[in-house]
């Protein structure tokens, strides 16, 4: 299993959220691609960025924070938050970003998700954000009826192979990650999910490995100390347990 140390992003600072509430904003670092350089002396290969105001707002604003973090660090990128075009994808990726998240546009427009899958493949994966089981777009300010469970089904139809699934109930919450929610979409075969949100504790780590998941983004825990990124790194590459004889849903 993967892990990303995460860094969010607002006005060019390190910040964390409490349940995706603007309004409960830490600040956790002025210095975001310092922050990244330490991330990656400590182990981490991946660092999943989101920019804030762009998921709120449909803009890029942190971008020249994000080209410093590539700049400065061998770390591999994922990058979300205000992507809802093709040149603002075709900009990631030509900066060296290895992933970009695409959200509230893919949930609107499933042809602009084919089309950026179709010309991106594996460099375009999908956010599914959900509140209750149910999915909230527009920097998590809007809630949807669709079921988070069917919407990965119809990424998956769509072509798409990695999902970042966050429970925007336990985001930041320190309260452990959704383990019956993840349970029930690593049984959806044929697409990678990433967990995101309520992570804080090694057990709560090793508790997604068991389930089989491609991966797993650290938080808040990572910065109040709860988790030591190095211990969490190395639980993660263990050996993950057997999925093979279980048929796609």
């Amino acid at each position: 299993m993967i892990l990303l140390p995460a860094i969010d992003l607002y006005e060019g600072k390190a910040v964390r959220l409490y349940k995706g509430d603007y309004e409960k904003m830490t600040i956790c670092s002025d210095a975001p691609a310092e922050k990244a350089a330490k991330l990656a002396a400590a182990g981490a290969e991946w660092i999943h960025l989101v920019d804030l105001e762009g998921a709120r707002d449909g803009t890029t604003p942190n971008l020249p924070i994000i080209l410093s973090i590539l700049e400065r660090t061998r770390l591999k990128v994922e990058v979300g938050g205000g992507i809802r075009s093709m040149e603002t994808i075709s900009r990631y990726l030509a900066a060296g970003v290895s992933r970009v998240i695409l959200g509230t546009r893919a949930v609107e427009e499933p042809a602009f998700l084919r089309q950026a899958v179709s010309r991106y493949g594996a460099q375009i994966a999908v956010g599914a954000d959900a509140r209750n089981g149910r999915l909230a777009t527009h920097g998590w300010k809007q809630d949807s009826t669709v079921e988070i469970t069917d919407y990965i089904r119809e990424l998956r139809a769509l072509g798409v192979r990695t999902v970042i699934a966050t429970d925007i109930t336990r985001d930041g919450a320190m309260q452990g990650a959704n383990l019956t929610l993840y349970r029930t979409l690593s049984e959806i075969r044929g697409i990678d999910i990433i967990a995101s949100g309520g992570v804080s504790s090694l057990a709560d780590l090793r508790a997604l490995r068991e389930l089989g998941l491609c991966g797993a983004i650290l938080g808040k825990a990572m910065y109040l100390g709860a988790v030591d990124l190095r211990e969490a790194i190395a639980l993660t590459k263990e050996e993950e347990p057997s999925r093979s004889g279980q048929d796609m849903l």
